[in-house]
């Protein structure tokens, strides 16, 4: 029976929540288990150390995203995930109280980094198969708002209600314990919907081709390095955002730490305000912006202006370790700044991305840029918490300022068709 393609009916029904289902694990993973961390003790050190590590997954997700192409559906690999990561989870908050909850921690961050990893490369995939070249530059401003928005949840309401719950029951594990359950239900709530009301694309369907399993995976890497100019998208995809990977990871950690550390002594309540709500409504903002100029424009007109924006607001945490001003909307209105520059910077790198995964085998390809992506996050972020115990937080962010220099040079290399992007 012939299926009618219907994705590009009603893309609000599932492109917000899509979207916001694959920001959910993420910023559980990278930015809420910092702070999760840091309330439990442990060292700037050993939390930028091994959060960077859950990385990985995303950046070997391209090792297994081939085999997402070729078995099930990508609308099964979503569903399937959502599931799994809701479980998982469930599971984080129900090891906390343990004496070895460290270690458990982390093995199921593991499994949500790679849960999450496998459910990015069907998103995006899916995405991409479901709507036309033009309509992907469109939505790009929309995808972004609610994955930022899925930060805005993590990192602002979740995180603003763990430090509320732990001032009123004084009990740390209790509080991170009902914050990661409630993201159990959520996520297995966005399991249901998405069973119900993701369209069913005649393009989704699993693709091996004639070569056989082993020779059709090898083919999609040989494909994707054959593109022209590979190395100099690979150069960019590693280096412009070599100065905002170690910012992130110190972030947090700089707002809750006490004066006498270098801190600006803010509660993690505050930090939800600050850092997860006011910043990331900035960034969103800021994407929202990029998109529809970019749209407007092309990439090759904003891709300098964006390259700048991801970089130069990082003057402001250097002003904010020096200054360590005590006026919490002083302190919110610099990190909006910052965020709101990285908001509109990062549209540029999403959109690069799409450009040089377009093509034969676009969902593998654009997991593996992603993939470089990936670890042009983790490697940076698994030395900055050494760096910046070694230097103390307002040399460290001098640093960060001065790590804009690669990405300026990976910028100049790149080759973008003035036309991409533009509606």
């Amino acid at each position: 029976m012939q299926q009618v393609e219907k994705a590009a009916r009603g893309v609000w029904w599932w492109v917000p929540s899509l979207y916001f289902s694959q920001g959910l694990p993420y910023v559980a993973v990278m930015t809420m288990s910092v702070v999760f961390y840091k309330n439990m003790g442990i060292s700037n050190t050993d939390i930028a150390l091994y959060t960077s590590w859950l990385y990985l997954p995303f950046v070997i997700k391209p090792l297994w995203s081939p085999f997402v192409d070729m078995f099930r559906t990508k609308r099964w690999w979503i569903i399937t995930m959502q599931l799994l990561i809701g479980s998982t989870f469930a599971l984080v908050a129900l090891v906390m109280p343990m004496a070895n909850y460290f270690q458990l921690t982390l093995a199921f961050f593991w499994l949500l980094a790679f849960s999450a990893a496998t459910h990015d490369i069907a998103t995006d995939g899916f995405y991409m198969l479901s709507l036309k070249q033009h309509q992907q530059a469109a939505y790009v401003g929309a995808r972004s708002m609610f994955f930022r928005m899925s930060m805005l949840t993590g990192q602002g309401v979740l995180v603003y209600m763990a430090g509320r719950l732990t001032e009123l029951s004084g009990n740390t594990v209790f509080a991170w314990s009902v914050v990661f359950l409630l993201l159990a239900a959520m996520f297995l709530s966005l399991f249901l919907y998405h069973r119900l009301v993701l369209p069913v694309p005649v393009a989704d369907r699993a693709v091996v081709g004639e070569q056989g399993l082993g020779l059709a995976f090898l083919s999609v890497f040989r494909k994707f390095l054959a593109k022209k100019d590979i190395s100099r998208a690979l150069l960019f995809l590693l280096m412009y955002r070599f100065g905002e990977s170690q910012l992130v990871k110190l972030a947090p950690p700089f707002l809750l730490d006490s004066n006498v550390k270098g801190g600006l002594g803010l509660s993690t309540a505050h930090v939800g305000i600050v850092y997860g709500s006011i910043g990331i409504v900035a960034l969103t903002v800021g994407g929202l912006l990029g998109s529809y100029l970019i749209a407007r424009d092309g990439l090759k007109r904003w891709l300098w202006p964006m390259a700048m924006a991801i970089n130069v607001p990082h003057l402001v945490y250097v002003y904010l370790a020096l200054a360590l001003p005590t006026n919490l909307y002083l302190i919110g209105v610099a990190v909006a700044f910052e965020q709101l520059g990285y908001g509109f910077g990062f549209t540029a790198y999403i959109l690069f991305m799409i450009m040089t995964a377009d093509g034969e085998h676009k969902t593998a390809h654009y997991a593996i840029c992603a993939g470089f992506m990936a670890m042009g996050m983790m490697l940076p972020g698994m030395f900055s918490g050494w760096i910046q115990s070694s230097i103390g937080y307002a040399n460290f962010f001098i640093w960060v300022c001065a790590a804009a220099i690669p990405c300026f040079i990976a910028t100049a290399l790149i080759k973008v068709d003035p036309g991409f992007g533009k509606e």
